[in-house]
């Protein structure tokens, strides 16, 4: 069975799926980190490799840049692949003045003004949840990995944020007592796909640019300097 984005025949996708945007993140990942893997998918280029890592199968699958490219390959897995859980591994946009270039973000609730949940199941949806089980075992990794996380809420946009006119009108939008830490993307249309799909999902991120920040990650280091957010995200896919 394949689908019109993804080639890969069912059982060559595992039940849990690590999610990075670039492609080449994705062949970083397993090239550096899995002990074996197989290229099940390169339709349009959007890479999916099955292995496993430290004994346990996982595939590691890229998803694009915004929501609908997200929405359509984690729809897919969810739907027509039987995956159960999925960890975006991301870059995004600090908005807190003590986040440094690196410092991992983990997502709880997102807030989005796409009408991507309109769209797709007539739900005047703008904020939803990650999964609350998932995000407990990345968060008990965390600790165990002695490895530095901050949790909270974040935004989806459209744009990217760097490029808004005016990222404070932005900001005077997103619901009152929602303080966003941070802001990408993916994660809504994921974090929706899950909620409707009833499967799990949690969102990642590194920060590569903040407004308190003069210095914005390179093209390079957005590729491999996220060592320490894929070990945790991989590590953390161990107890799944």
């Amino acid at each position: 069975m394949s689908t019109p984005h993804n080639e890969a025949n069912k059982g060559e996708i595992a039940k849990t799926v690590i999610m990075p945007g670039d492609p080449l993140r994705a062949k970083y990942i397993v090239e550096n980190f899995f002990e074996d893997y197989k290229l099940v998918n390169s339709v349009r280029g959007m890479y999916a490799y099955t292995g496993t890592y430290k004994g346990k199968q996982l595939t590691v699958m890229a998803h694009g840049m915004g929501m609908p490219s997200v929405g359509i390959y984690s729809y897919e897995l969810y739907k027509f692949y039987d995956v159960e859980n999925i960890i975006r591994i991301g870059s995004c946009g600090g908005y807190l003045p003590e986040l440094k270039l690196f410092d991992i973000i983990l997502s709880e609730n997102v807030f989005s003004e796409s009408n991507y949940a309109l769209t797709l199941n007539n739900d005047n949806c703008h904020i939803v949840n990650s999964s609350n089980s998932l995000n407990t075992i990345i968060k008990d990794t965390a600790k165990e990995l002695n490895c530095n996380l901050t949790v909270g809420n974040t935004v989806c946009t459209d744009c990217f944020d760097l490029y808004m006119t005016d990222v404070n009108k932005f900001l005077e939008r997103v619901p009152t007592d929602f303080n966003p830490v941070s802001a990408e993307m993916e994660a809504f249309a994921l974090f929706y796909n899950a909620k409707l799909l009833n499967k799990n999902a949690a969102c990642l991120m590194s920060v590569v640019d903040s407004k308190f920040i003069k210095d914005v990650a390179t093209p390079e280091e957005r590729q491999s300097g996220l060592n320490n957010m894929i070990r945790l995200a991989l590590d953390s896919s161990l107890k799944l």
